[in-house]
Parts: structure tokens; C-alpha cells; sequence
């Protein structure tokens, strides 16, 4: 099955080192403010993004497409940002990095780093850690950004599931969404921005 991905326009900041391909939420297409906030971030950092969405988002429709459909315009959308010739990070938001990590573990995902914020381990109310068993097969580095307060994804759940290529960072009090009690979006935004940042330093 295919997927055609439905993409902003790119945001390459002056002398972009890093490009990331960057997938929505299972709620929220990719022009939601905590999206346009990381993406804004990230260039003040020299990571230009694409954003995109999948079919079902484009379409106006609130039901997920199947999951070969959704991992398809993962694919789909690296491919293209391949076109700018900068080297590749890809991942989202909750199910867009999911389906980023279930395409990375199929294989052949010309991305050399993976960046998820706000891992879904699990639906809410139904712990499990049935979401990372594919994890283990991702060759990719992978960059976790996880809140305290995240109730799809705890990090006493998580942290045992990691693969050995992962990196941990911690957004203090921060739920699924990332919201901060005391803290603006925009403050949340760059640490995780910075957070990215380091990470890719040291690929």
C-alpha cells in the first residue's frame, strides 16, 4: 500500500545543517502550534524541517489509516526530503513517530537519526509495552523526548524498553502534549530544540 504524504513548506534556515522529517499526532495535523513552535526552534538551531501529514489528516478525516498506509508515507516523505541533499533526521509526534520507528524497523529508512516526541508506549488507561517491541530492530540512533507527566508513555515503562542506540531527555512536569504548568510553549519548544541540538552534535 502507498501513502502520499501532504507537506508544508520546508523551513531551511541559512546554513541548515540537519534536515528533519517531521510527522503529526494521531489528533493534530501538522500545522499545530506545538508543531510550528518545534519547527521554529529548531531552525534558531540550523535544523530546517519538513512537515507533513498523512492521507486521512489531509483528507479531514479523524480516523487513522491503516498502519502499512501511515508507515508507507513515512517512506514517502524521507524520500522526498532526500531531494535537498542535507543529511536526514525523521520522526514526530506521538503515532507520526511510531509509524517512523515501525518504517525504520522494516528496514532500508534513509534517515540517520530518529527524533520522537513524546513516545505513545501505550493508549491511555491500558499500560502495556506492547508499542516498543518493534524498537529493538531500529539500526537508527533515536532520540526520545518524553514529559514526566505523559500518561501514554511513562518513564518508569519506558526507560526498561529503550533500545541500546537511545537517548533519554526529560522534559520536567510535561504531559503528552508537552504542556508546562509555569512554563510557556515557547520555552518548552527550545529546550527541546536544544535538546536536538546536542543530540545531533554527537551523531
Amino acid at each position: 500500500m502507498t501513502g502520499v504524504p501532504a507537506t508544508l513548506p520546508l523551513l531551511r534556515p541559512e546554513g541548515a545543517r540537519w534536515l528533519l522529517v517531521l510527522a503529526h499526532g494521531a489528533g493534530a495535523g501538522a500545522r499545530h502550534p506545538f508543531l510550528e513552535g518545534i519547527a521554529k526552534a529548531l531552525a534558531a538551531k540550523g535544523i530546517a524541517t519538513l512537515r507533513y501529514e498523512f492521507p486521512y489528516m489531509a483528507a479531514g478525516k479523524k480516523r487513522p489509516d491503516p498502519q502499512p498506509v501511515l508507515t508507507a508515507t513515512v517512506r514517502a516523505a524521507v524520500e522526498l526530503a532526500a531531494k535537498e541533499g542535507l543529511p536526514l533526521l525523521a520522526g514526530g509526534k506521538s503515532m507520526g513517530g511510531r509509524m517512523t520507528t515501525l518504517a525504520a524497523a522494516e528496514g532500508g529508512l534513509p534517515a540517520k537519526g530518529i527524533v520522537l516526541l513524546g513516545f505513545p508506549l501505550h493508549p491511555a488507561g491500558k499500560p502495556s509495552t506492547e508499542r516498543a517491541a518493534h524498537l529493538a530492530r531500529v539500526a537508527q540512533p533515536t532520540l526520545f523526548v518524553q514529559g514526566t507527566r505523559d500518561k501514554l508513555g511513562g518513564l518508569d515503562m519506558l526507560r526498561p524498553v529503550l533500545p541500546p542506540k537511545a537517548t533519554l531527555h526529560v522534559v520536567e512536569g510535561a504531559d503528552h502534549g508537552f504542556a508546562v504548568k509555569g512554563r510557556g510553549s515557547g520555552d518548552v519548544a527550545k529546550e527541546i530544540a536544544e535538546a536536538v541540538a546536542r543530540w545531533v552534535d554527537a551523531l
